[in-house]
């Protein structure tokens, strides 16, 4: 081996443990700074939204205009029946966000628990922590964690989701990353023709969750940071149970393995030498992966970007939805749709939790802000809750249509259905069982 080899292969080992250490460490090591135990990003965030609440709203802000005005920036907007709704909301929360920020909103609006509650605890705590949390996102899964996780999970891929080994890579890079970035993933392998479209809408449904920077605001909001490891271990695990009995009953089970266009590529499995195959395609990760600034700066560029997207459908599809919650009995009547799976779980505040588990379809947010005053358990199971049922349509929905992945509206419906139903039945002995 060549001196210049060795000094590669030493610097590929170095990035690999080093900056996969300090990802794992920022997104799954709990530490206690000021009586408050959380991990290392959260009180990173927290520490920079301190040093100026004005600054902080006023970046939030901009985010939202931003956001608001990208879709007509790259023509995206007309794109769909679907995109040219996302972009009217769009406009509406940046209208209803500068209404809140500048305290000239109509009465309904500025109410303590509407647009200033919406705005100051969700928008901003959320456009500050998705691009810092990019930063470390990068040293995560751009080193060679991610592929050396992959190439171990293939051999329970099929089996028990009936995907390919490679979705491994799409249902971390969708939980430690983005929703964002696994549809994309998805959609892109999708296209190649790896996937077929079976696979590829077990994947965006079923894998597609929020982040675990999302995780984080969903913990922060349900006062869960005490026990993060076991909220988010434990989701972990529901998340993907419920995904391996939706993959067998309809409408997924009923869907074609047909490719994209004629030809499709099967994945090759790989039976021996896993050890030494998921060091090899670490390795290779390591050695291609750009420079630490490189990487950085486009996480974080995809960070704010991403961050654009989903704040102004936040501010304006979740205060509708806040509104409906608040000043309707709409959700209450919807509510009785899960109330007797609820009441049979014996869940503490059954119809509150039924009512949390139907306002999950509008989004992810709005179950917490339902039980904020519940007990721990049923604040434990609707956090698990809101990640788990995957599918909402202040910002997922719409992203699933916007790709090539073939789904339909009525599909997307029942499956969202399933998912909550099953998450209930796997998630609230667990709930009892630990906490």
């Amino acid at each position: 081996m060549g001196e210049n080899q060795r000094i590669y292969q030493f610097r590929n080992i170095f990035r690999f443990f080093f900056f996969s250490a300090i990802g794992i460490f920022m997104f799954f090591i709990p530490i206690e700074i000021n009586d408050k135990n959380s991990i290392p990003l959260d009180h990173l965030v927290t520490w920079i939204r301190s040093l100026s609440s004005t600054a902080s709203a006023y970046y939030a802000m901009i985010l939202v205009i931003l956001g608001a005005a990208y879709p007509f920036y790259t023509k995206s907007w007309k794109k769909s029946k679907v995109e040219m709704v996302l972009s009217g909301f769009k406009i509406l929360g940046a209208i209803a966000a500068f209404l809140v920020l500048f305290e000239i909103g109509p009465s309904w609006l500025m109410a303590e628990d509407m647009g200033p509650y919406w705005f100051y605890s969700l928008v901003i705590p959320i456009g500050v922590l998705v691009p810092i949390g990019a930063i470390f996102l990068a040293m995560l899964v751009g080193y060679g964690l991610l592929e050396f996780i992959g190439i171990f999970m293939q051999p329970i891929m099929r089996p028990i989701w009936k995907t390919p080994g490679r979705s491994a890579i799409d249902a971390v890079a969708s939980f430690v990353g983005s929703y964002s970035i696994g549809l994309l993933i998805t959609n892109r392998i999708y296209k190649e023709g790896k996937y077929t479209k079976k696979e590829a809408i077990i994947i965006a449904t079923g894998f597609s969750t929020v982040s675990a920077t999302f995780m984080i605001v969903v913990a922060k909001t349900l006062d869960l940071m005490h026990i993060w490891n076991l909220y988010f271990w434990l989701t972990f695990l529901v998340t993907f149970l419920v995904t391996a009995i939706t993959v067998r009953i309809w409408p997924i089970n009923k869907i074609s393995d047909d490719y994209y266009s004629e030809e499709g590529f099967p994945e090759e499995i790989i039976k021996e030498k896993r050890i030494r195959h998921a060091w090899e395609q670490a390795m290779t990760t390591a050695h291609n992966a750009p420079k630490l600034k490189a990487n950085i700066f486009e996480n974080v560029k995809d960070g704010l970007v991403m961050a654009m997207g989903i704040l102004p459908s936040i501010m304006s599809i979740g205060l509708l939805g806040l509104i409906l919650a608040n000043h309707t009995p709409v959700f209450d009547y919807l509510g009785y749709i899960f109330y007797p799976l609820t009441w049979i779980l014996q869940i503490p505040e059954p119809l509150l939790a039924a009512k949390a588990a139907s306002i999950n379809l509008i989004d992810m947010f709005l179950p917490s802000l339902v039980v904020l005053k519940a007990s721990l358990e049923t604040r434990f199971i609707i956090g698990s809750l809101s990640i788990s049922t995957i599918l909402f349509f202040s910002a997922l929905i719409p992203c699933i249509l916007s790709t090539e992945i073939p789904i339909k509206m009525g599909h997307i419906i029942v499956i969202w259905f399933w998912r909550t139903v099953f998450t209930l039945i796997i998630v609230t002995p667990l709930a009892f069982l630990f906490l």
